[in-house]
């Protein structure tokens, strides 16, 4: 893997989950809807599109905790095009729920999306062309690998009553070969159906990825360090996952306390197993990344401070207070990784507590790091790291990301839930940033977008809740909380024209457009 991340110099982009798009059916999908965001990012010279991980969602609605690192999130696909397909009429999909336009009301969405998108499925070989056809064939044979597995998981899963797959029959859980070779017969119908729903997402993503590419935009995904335990990864291969004879982790992954939190993070995900990955030369990581950047361009890695060490709790216990440091696999994996897919763009994110070993393996691997200018004028001991004039040219500048506060949340210290920051600091906080920027605090959004479009960095995104101006009611994850999150959604109508063309003029004045 190697170093910078767009093909370009002085880039600027948007991060957008596509569920946050706008569309007629309660959630954003990548139909036209997508593409029409793709044409207004163009108008607006903007040259990357960054996405959240477009993995099937499970409890909490998580992007990061998905229920595979390889298949998609079917709740994306676009009905509209599934009706110009002919795989479904115009009638079925006006019987669907009115669902709101401003958030993602996952609750009421998915059991009648789920149910439209299987009526789909089991029409597929009578309603669909032979050039469709022939797609799923080559799909399923193409994706083999993990496609099986995944369409059993899932069924299983729905047979077990949505159980966690440790909590399922001991003979399933394991993977007992006469009784999984018993499921693939009984569940026959409902793993067809998930062959074809994940066959109708990757086509209609790789559409969108074409139409990117002819507007000149490279898509940025995002691939998580971890993946869930509830997830057809670890149930498939639970020998590279630290987990006892019944399945059940021994270790779990987070972050130990620091000036944010008190008692860390405790996330929960299983550890890997990294002597076990290193006798198969990395083989499951090959393939993970293999598939992510068939369907991306640039590649941002979350939490890349664990491959150089990571905080191992015990699973026993309730918070990360109590964990230690152990190396993680450092530049072996990389390289396994090169000589196996040649040079790939990677974004390493390298937020938190970040000690020099970390830096040393980035810089190593030649990967932009990222910096965020929310960070910059607090009370936080990395305060200097995150000042703009500090930043290399191979890095990548957010005014914030998924996980922060909309800019003019954080300046108005609303916080959205997050109550790190006390009145006093949100105060200081305030005065810094307008004096620094010789600013009234105004129009604090278009600030730090320029600040970012200025700044030394070869690479400037920014949220679209940023462009837009809006406050915490936008904010899209609050981390630690397990309610309201991953739900907001934007109306093209706060998109104006005044908007887009300042966002271009602004891009075109610092060199980026």
């Amino acid at each position: 893997m190697n170093g910078a991340a767009p093909s370009q110099r002085r880039v600027a982009g948007v991060l957008l989950h596509p569920t946050s798009l706008p569309g007629r059916h309660g959630i954003g999908e990548i139909g036209s809807e997508a593409e029409r965001w793709l044409e207004r990012l163009a108008g607006m010279s903007q040259r990357l599109w960054q996405v959240l991980p477009l993995g099937p969602t499970g409890y909490g609605d998580s992007p990061y905790q998905t229920l595979s690192t390889f298949a998609g999130n079917h709740l994306l696909i676009s009905c509209d095009t599934l009706r110009d397909a002919g795989l479904v009429d115009d009638d079925r999909l006006r019987s669907l729920p009115l669902l709101p336009e401003t958030h993602v009301d996952f609750g009421a969405l998915i059991g009648p999306r789920v149910r439209l998108l299987h009526e789909v499925a089991a029409g597929f070989p009578r309603r669909a062309s032979p050039a469709q056809r022939a797609g799923l064939e080559e799909f399923i044979e193409t994706h083999r690998g993990w496609l099986d597995d995944y369409a059993l998981f899932v069924s299983l899963k729905e047979h077990f009553e949505g159980r966690s797959w440790h909590a399922w029959p001991v003979d399933a859980a394991r993977r007992e070969p006469a009784v999984i070779a018993a499921a693939r017969q009984t569940l026959a119908e409902p793993i067809a159906h998930t062959r074809v729903l994940q066959f109708l997402f990757h086509d209609q993503w790789l559409r969108l990825r074409r139409r990117a590419a002819a507007l000149g935009i490279s898509i940025i995904g995002d691939l998580p360090i971890f993946v869930a335990h509830d997830s057809a990864d670890v149930w498939c291969r639970p020998d590279l996952f630290t987990l006892d004879a019944d399945g059940r982790a021994t270790v779990v992954a987070g972050v130990p306390p620091d000036y944010f939190s008190r008692t860390g993070q405790r996330w929960g995900n299983p550890l890997y197993r990294w002597e076990l990955h290193e006798a198969e030369d990395y083989a499951w990581w090959i393939a993970r990344l293999a598939h992510a950047f068939s369907l991306v361009d640039i590649l941002r890695i979350d939490h890349f401070r664990g491959f150089a060490a990571y905080w191992e709790i015990p699973a026993d216990h309730p918070t990360a207070e109590h964990g230690r440091w152990v190396p993680g696999p450092g530049r072996k994996l990389f390289d396994a990784a090169t000589r196996a897919l040649g040079p790939r763009s990677i974004i390493a994110e390298d937020l938190g507590l970040i000690t020099a070993d970390v830096h040393a393996l980035r810089d190593e691997l030649g990967l932009p790091g990222m910096r965020i200018l929310q960070f910059a004028f607090g009370d936080s001991p990395q305060e200097e790291t995150y000042r703009p004039e500090s930043y290399p040219a191979n890095s990548i500048v957010y005014t914030g990301t998924h996980d922060n506060d909309t800019t003019v949340g954080w300046y108005q210290g609303t916080s959205g839930g997050d109550s790190t920051r006390s009145a006093d600091e949100i105060a200081r906080e305030q005065h810094a940033v307008r004096t620094y920027l010789a600013s009234d605090g105004s129009e604090i959004n278009w600030d730090l977008i320029a600040l970012a479009l200025g700044s030394p960095a070869d690479t400037a995104i920014y949220p679209l809740q940023d462009v837009l101006g809006l406050g915490t009611e936008a904010r899209m994850n609050v981390p630690g909380r397990e309610w309201g999150n991953w739900t907001w959604r934007f109306r093209w109508e706060q998109l104006t024209s005044p908007i887009e063309e300042r966002l271009e003029n602004l891009t075109r004045r610092f060199g980026r457009g």
